[in-house]
């Protein structure tokens, strides 16, 4: 599948001008293995479905529809041959990797389970390919085991070996693991699962923008992966399976398209692959994701995968130099990818600090808890992960600004307990110490804003708010616990209150193990100082910390919690007021 053409013919420089995002901008995007930007090709192809080729596919007589549904069967064809499928009808189109493992769960695994039978997973699975297989497991009495790790993060071969038996009927794996970087071996993997009777299923998700896939030569029965980490749109993907069983399986979703003939006595369903594919599709998404393999398979893969591991191999010999910076797990084949901690730091900060910086970074648990709570990492990693579009000159910039905050001068970490009673003595300039002394703060007196809104550079601003974030002491141990723990952030946040009828005075005290959200809820209590109930109800945060170059902090991400702290505080409120 790889071009013909030589190993010069990759020129990353020109291959990063056909993607807008990045060619112009100044930002570092080193969050690939969540999603990838898109090239010119696939943004043009989407646009001109819309301006040019409108109508639903397989429908209609006319004209457009026609040209819709050519080009949404060609980008199948074009998915079968990039994946060395046998035929376009093993193609199913569905919404990403996520559906398709659940389309596998509940259409073949609900009627060939049952009580006593086992489901084989690893240790570094997506929680995509964790949770469809327990509930599957609750529903058939089947039971999940668990293929282990080593020291290292690869796949333990010698207990997989020892896992597989008779009553193991389904095998799911990651090719690529998102968390680590791990390549697993898939083939010896399917090989082994065959001889006891299992099925195998691949989470490629990881692996197809990095690794030429042959889902033949593999020998799985099901592979799965998503078109936004293949340079294709969002909300479109694709579930290979062996024509066999797929023939086997029934329906999951019902609807149009999905049926032969209808009556109120019974249906009978449509032929490959359309029994599978219930509703209107993702017209434009499959073929943005055609034509982003048709990007990817015009490039000399040879040459982009020599890039790509010449990337890993100085990001790895760069990162290692800085001073307490630990790269999580040593893999014989990592690809992609590299998680690191650094002592002192919660990632959640790293992420926040390097992205004033411009430079983007996934941090937190990566959807792999389990792996997470192997490792003991309890606030994950911060992960910088590549594609063929990142030069060397990204990864020096994310060198040098992790070196930065580990230096001598850098603020230094603590946890702290912040309550709206608490009152900043004095804010001094940019390079001193702030101090916390536990006075009642006047609701007029807002000297963190203040400061904050005369700072002249991010670097300004984030210092002052790491320094808030170390000023008091944490909470008691009995009050950080699961009743006043918060959830919806990657950091750990515990919030308490206290309310006194008498003079309708309602105070907070958060803790958290993430500096920069101690610092931010400090901001958001000085400004609550003082108000009643009703009108913490109705405080506008985003109006607040939009003049303080703060609003970003205050997206609905799920990671967010300074909005989790509000909604609570916000709730609180709303129980309080007369």
């Amino acid at each position: 599948m790889s071009s013909s053409k030589s190993i010069n013919s990759f020129d990353p420089a020109l291959i990063r001008q056909q993607f807008p995002l990045i060619s112009n901008s100044s930002v570092v995007y080193l969050d690939n293995a969540a999603t990838t930007q898109k090239p010119i090709s696939v943004l043009s192809a989407i646009e001109g479905y819309y301006q040019h080729s409108n109508a639903n596919v397989h429908r209609a007589a006319h004209q457009l529809s026609a040209r819709a549904t050519q080009a949404y069967e060609d980008s199948r064809e074009t998915v079968k041959t990039f994946i060395n499928a046998s035929q376009s009808s093993e193609i199913i189109w569905t919404s990403g990797t996520t559906e398709s493992i659940n389309l596998v769960a509940n259409s073949y695994g609900n009627h060939n389970l049952k009580p006593g039978d086992e489901i084989l997973l690893s240790l570094m699975e997506h929680h995509s390919n964790i949770v469809p297989w327990q509930l599957l497991a609750q529903r058939t009495g089947a039971s999940l085991r668990v293929v282990p790790i080593t020291e290292q993060g690869d796949l333990d071969i010698s207990a997989y070996r020892n896992l597989l038996n008779e009553k193991t009927r389904i095998v799911a794996l990651t090719q690529v693991s998102n968390a680590l970087g791990t390549v697993n071996p898939i083939q010896e993997c399917t090989h082994l699962a065959h001889q006891t009777g299992a099925v195998v299923l691949v989470d490629g998700a990881q692996a197809v923008s990095h690794i030429e896939v042959d889902v033949q030569a593999m020998g799985c029965d099901f592979y799965a992966f998503s078109g936004h980490k293949l340079f294709g749109p969002t909300g479109i993907g694709v579930l290979y399976g062996r024509k066999e069983l797929l023939n086997r399986m029934p329906p999951w979703q019902a609807g149009g398209e999905m049926i032969e003939k209808v009556s109120f006595s019974g249906t009978t369903f449509n032929r490959l692959p359309f029994k599978f594919e219930a509703g209107t599709p993702n017209i434009a998404g499959a073929i943005g994701l055609g034509k982003a393999i048709e990007f990817l398979s015009a490039l000399d893969r040879t040459a982009v995968n020599n890039h790509e591991a010449h990337l890993l191999s100085i990001a790895t010999d760069s990162l290692s130099t800085i001073k307490s910076l630990h790269i999580v797990g040593q893999p014989q084949k990592r690809i992609g990818l590299i998680p690191f901690t650094i002592d002192g730091f919660h990632t959640y900060d790293l992420g926040t600090l390097l992205d004033q910086q411009r430079i983007a970074i996934r941090t937190g648990h990566h959807c792999t808890m389990p792996l997470m709570d192997h490792l003991g990492l309890s606030e994950g990693t911060a992960r910088a992960s590549f594609s063929l579009y990142n030069t060397a000159k990204d990864i020096a910039e994310l060198t040098k600004a992790l070196e930065q905050l580990v230096s001598p001068v850098a603020v230094d970490t603590g946890t702290v307990a912040i309550t709206s009673q608490t009152k900043p003595d004095s804010i001094p300039d940019e390079t001193a110490d702030i101090s916390v002394e536990n006075e009642a703060l006047s609701p007029i007196q807002h000297p963190i804003r203040d400061k904050l809104t005369a700072t002249r550079s991010w670097q300004s601003r984030y210092s002052i708010i790491m320094k808030l974030g170390k000023s008091q002491l944490p909470l008691p141990d009995n009050l950080r616990c699961e009743e006043n723990l918060l959830h919806g952030c990657t950091s750990q946040v515990w919030l308490t209150y206290q309310y006194r009828p008498e003079s309708k005075e309602l105070t907070f005290a958060i803790d958290s193990d993430a500096r920069v959200i101690r610092g931010l809820a400090l901001v958001l209590l000085e400004a609550l100082a003082g108000k009643s109930p009703d009108e913490i109800y109705r405080f506008n945060i985003n109006e607040y910390f939009d003049p303080l170059g703060l609003i970003q902090h205050l997206s609905p991400s799920r990671s967010n919690g300074i909005m989790a702290i509000m909604e609570q505080i916000r709730r609180i409120a709303e129980s309080l007021r007369d």
